[in-house]
This record gives C-alpha cells, structure tokens and sequence, in this order.
C-alpha cells in the first residue's frame, strides 16, 4: 500500500498527470497479472542509481560525527542496498511527450499509459507492501550534496543528463534473506488496474491492426478504458 516517506516529495497538484511507456507484450502482462513490474534498482541501465554524490564524501564524518577511517564500510553498505530496492518509473507530463516515445520505444507499436499521481497511489492493493512515490530530483553529481542517513534518499536523485524524464518513481523493497534479494531482474505489485489506468495511447506511428488489437485485448481482460492513437503525427494545417 502507500505510505508517505519524508525522502519522497510529492507533486505539487496530486491529480498530474504521469506516463508509463511500454511495447505491447509488457501491457498485455499488466492487463494478465493485474500488477505493475518493479525494477531492481541494481539492474537498472544507469550505473549511478542509488549512488551518492562526491560531494558527499569529505562531508560524511561531520554529518555522521565520526572519524574518516570509521566510515570505510558506509560506501559497501549503501551499495549492496541497490539489490534490496526495486522501482517502477514513470513520466510526469500533462502531455504525451515525442522524446519519451522515441527514447523507449524503437519499432512503431508502443503504449503509453496515463494516469495521475492520485491513482498510482490509490491502485496499490492494503495486502501489497509498503510503496513510497515521489518525485526524482536532477543534480550535479560532482559538487551537489545529497541528503545522508537514509537509505532511500539516494534512490530518489538522478544526474542531470536525465532531466528530460520528469520522472515520477514508486519504490518498493524486495523481499530478502540474510541480505540477498530473493527476487531476481525484480518484482510483481498487485493493483487495481481500474484505477490505475485513466487512458491507453498508442504511438503515432501504430498501424490500425494494433490500435484494433488493443481495443479488443482491453476489452478481453474487462477494462473499460479509452483506447487513442497518439496524435503526434497529425497533418498539420496551414
């Protein structure tokens, strides 16, 4: 379920507006499992995620009032930390954005789903484990300091090279065993999909047959959503 976390800052207007872009086979699995897919944060692409800054580093003994050669074991600890956390990452946007879906989606037969902050948190079933969502701050890696004493703080900065995402995130821990997650590439999270999903696009570039395809797989599964093409590729008037 929800729980608020003061590492997690949420938006300012809780009904904005937040994409999920995904290809047809990742959908059709949220409509089959009635579930979203969380990413362990250590088999994630950026290698910085869940990492500190270097400014953090010359600043540790006075934040933590103990000596340098008392913190060796800090770095190694927050590190393996990365296993144990998984996220599910979303676009924060009152618009479908043309970068997301060229950056996600290669071939022409992507989705997006839109809902609100509101929603994701509410869609998260009482029987699910504690989810935190906020919004993802962009900073200088070399010179900014990042806030100490809580392992999920570092989860919840990227570098500024990712500031286009605008990305909202969902954090869950993972079930582990004396310190190893027990849950490989990630974890399921049960929701309503209901009142997760307010809309289903399709990419610009998708041919009738998909469009028709997602009608009638939405329909399949009992989801009563509007089903759009993207129009992003309008013919624009002159």
């Amino acid at each position: 379920m929800y729980k608020e976390h003061p590492a997690f800052e949420k938006p300012e207007d809780e009904n904005a507006k937040i994409w999920r872009y995904v290809d047809f086979t990742k959908f059709v699995s949220l409509l089959d499992r009635s579930s979203l897919f969380f990413s362990r944060v250590d088999r994630l692409d950026d290698p910085f995620e869940g990492s500190y800054s270097k400014a953090n580093i010359p600043l540790r003994p006075i934040v933590y009032d103990t000596p340098e050669n008392e913190l060796k074991g800090l770095s190694e600890l927050i590190q393996r930390a990365r296993e144990l956390f998984a996220v599910s990452c979303w676009h924060l946007n009152d618009y479908e954005s043309a970068a997301m879906w060229k950056l996600y989606l290669k071939s022409g037969g992507g989705i997006a789903i839109r809902s609100t902050f509101d929603r994701l948190k509410n869609c998260l079933m009482d029987e699910t484990p504690d989810v935190y969502i906020g919004e993802v701050k962009y900073i200088d890696y070399e010179r900014d300091f990042m806030a100490e004493g809580n392992v999920l703080s570092p989860l919840m900065y990227k570098r500024k090279s990712f500031e286009h995402e605008r990305e909202l995130r969902a954090v869950v821990q993972v079930p582990s065993e004396n310190g190893k997650a027990l849950f490989g590439d990630g974890l399921f999270i049960s929701v309503d999909l209901g009142t997760l999903i307010d809309k289903i696009y399709l990419a610009p570039t998708s041919a009738k047959w998909l469009f028709e395809l997602v009608e009638s797989v939405t329909r399949k599964y009992g989801l009563d959503k509007e089903v759009l093409q993207s129009s992003l590729d309008d013919v624009p008037v002159y």
